[in-house]
């Protein structure tokens, strides 16, 4: 398969907030809310400050081993689990939720693009090593938010009775069933059956969510030599005992977070606010919150009460029940994992903003945070309608209304503007302004409330003119409106909807190569690829 690739800026397409086209452009405003730049400069910087930091390597490689076994693996997929020891390589990594298999476009964009920065940091300075990692958010409960999946328009839900975390889950005759829907649309397509062998394989009964998502996501991706963590772990846990020590006692990030959220609401909508105490408590199929009660501890759900010294010990014994929310999440990640760039989307960068002076209260080396990348991607059917409606690609993330305003405006033979008569009238009423003024002063709010009515009936004329005129274009209407059904479905962008089985089914892993061969390391944007049809 071929395709061509050209990119907008981020900020140009509206569909980014404020607070991440600041980021972007390095706004001053921003400035004191991250540690290092998003260019090579800053991944140097990054380098340095995590060089100075003792990341518990071996723990690391120990689970890792763990968590491979049993699991295929590449060579190179080996090989970088080898390379974590040594103190001269780090990690460039992403982190997501375990959405059922892999939810939509976004997750597996964001991990190519891990793997295509790696490479490149490879060739910037051979004298280290860049391993690329995605980093499982599976401790996660929000079953509303992972257990569905679209294809082909058809939202297609898991009907579970399970609760807690999501990674914890098991895999049932629900999520199986889904398997087969899926089959029923992409089954007659070339890799239809492939699809289905690699869902059927990874996704087998009675086994957990993140270990069906890290065999596939390890089946997707392992040639590149990524490696998955999921940091539900005891071991993992237990290198991260003083900072949840640190949470029970004092509840330290809420307060650090509450002074930079204060500081940022004077510019920003800002998301994450966190809790007194940014830690959850996870056992079996429950994932609750932990708060304080006196001087002792509570988990309401549960009806747990624990005193500070009981607390303390439950830790102690059983590390792998506190789970770190989002303001804690980061820290765990960036403790057990020798990284140096984070790839997040923009709510991810939005609220590890809020999180420098967390990191720092805690001595743990903040990242370089990078915008993941994003594509649409378009048929080369779709990009000749485009081109025949007299659009450019930027023009596809205007509304279907305004689209059809500029076309009518620029192919119609009839007057649809009436600025000239606006001016007009506007020069007539200031005429009959200067009448009454001689005449009686007081007549001169009446004047002005003639004129504004006048002018309000000649602008909604016009507006009728350009509806009129519409009508005329409704086979261009159509067309305009399916473009931007297709792809941009619900109006949202294609990446945070569709999934990626279509796709899949019709060109196999040679899709995965596209998207890594168009992806950016530093310096991208907004990628538009139009897939090329080859005979």
């Amino acid at each position: 398969m071929d395709q061509t690739a050209n990119y907008l800026p981020y900020e140009s397409t509206g569909y980014f907030t404020k607070i991440v086209s600041d980021y972007l452009t390095q706004s001053p405003l921003l400035k004191p809310f991250y540690q290092h730049s998003p260019t090579i400069e800053g991944i140097a910087d990054s380098i340095k400050a995590r060089q100075a930091f003792q990341t518990p390597r071996s723990l690391l490689v120990d689970v890792l081993t763990d968590q491979y076994t049993g699991i295929p693996q590449t060579d190179k997929l080996i090989t970088n689990i080898r390379l974590l020891a040594d103190s001269g390589t780090f990690t460039i990594t992403t982190a997501h939720q375990p959405n059922i298999f892999t939810g939509p476009l976004y997750f597996v964009y964001k991990i190519i693009h891990t793997i295509k920065l790696a490479e490149e940091l490879a060739t910037q300075w051979p004298q280290y090593k860049f391993v690329p990692v995605y980093y499982m958010g599976s401790e996660d409960a929000d079953l509303e938010e992972l257990g569905f999946v679209n294809v082909g328009g058809q939202k297609l839900v898991w009907e579970t009775k399970q609760t807690g975390a999501v990674g914890r889950m098991k895999v049932d005759k629900g999520l199986q069933k889904i398997i087969h829907a899926i089959h029923g649309q992409t089954g007659v397509l070339p890799f239809g059956n492939s699809l289905h062998e690699l869902f059927s394989q990874c996704y087998t009964e009675g086994k957990s969510i993140q270990q069906a998502t890290l065999e596939l996501v390890n089946a997707l991706f392992g040639e590149f030599g990524l490696l998955v963590l999921i940091p539900d772990n005891a071991k993992l846990k237990t290198a991260f005992h003083s900072v949840v020590v640190k949470e029970l006692i004092e509840g330290f990030s809420h307060k650090v977070v509450a002074k930079t959220i204060e500081a940022l609401r004077e510019n920003y909508k800002v998301q994450a606010g966190g809790r007194e105490i940014n830690l959850f408590y996870l056992k079996d199929d429950k994932r609750e919150r932990i708060e304080r009660d006196g001087e002792g501890y509570i988990i309401h759900a549960s009806n747990l009460h624990f005193s500070k010294e009981e607390m303390l010990k439950e830790l102690e014994q059983n590390p792998e029940r506190f789970s770190a929310n989002v303001i804690l999440r980061g820290a765990f990640q960036e403790l057990v994992l020798p990284n140096i760039v984070f790839i997040g989307g923009g709510g991810e960068l939005a609220y590890w903003l809020e999180l420098k002076n967390v990191f720092g209260e805690i001595g743990i080396p903040y990242p370089v945070l990078l915008l993941r990348n994003s594509f649409l991607l378009m048929k080369e059917s779709q990009s000749d309608n485009l081109t025949k409606l007299g659009f450019t690609e930027a023009d596809l993330f205007k509304s279907a209304f305004d689209l059809l305003t500029i076309l009518v405006k620029k192919e119609s033979d009839n007057q649809l503007n009436l600025s000239a008569e606006l001016a007009e009238a506007k020069a007539y009423y200031a005429k009959l302004q200067q009448i009454t003024d001689k005449v009686d002063t007081s007549l001169s709010e009446h004047t002005m409330a003639l004129e504004k009515k006048a002018l309000k009936k000649l602008l909604a004329l016009e507006k009728k003119i350009l509806k009129a005129e519409k009508l005329k274009y409704q086979v261009q209407q159509k067309q305009i409106e399916k473009i931007k059904q297709d792809l941009f479905p619900h109006n949202s962008l294609q990446e945070r909807v569709d999934n990626f089985s279509l796709y899949y089914a019709q060109y196999g892993k040679a899709w995965l190569q596209m998207i890594y061969q168009v992806s950016k390391g530093l310096n991208g944007g907004f990628g538009i690829i139009t897939v090329v049809s080859t005979k």
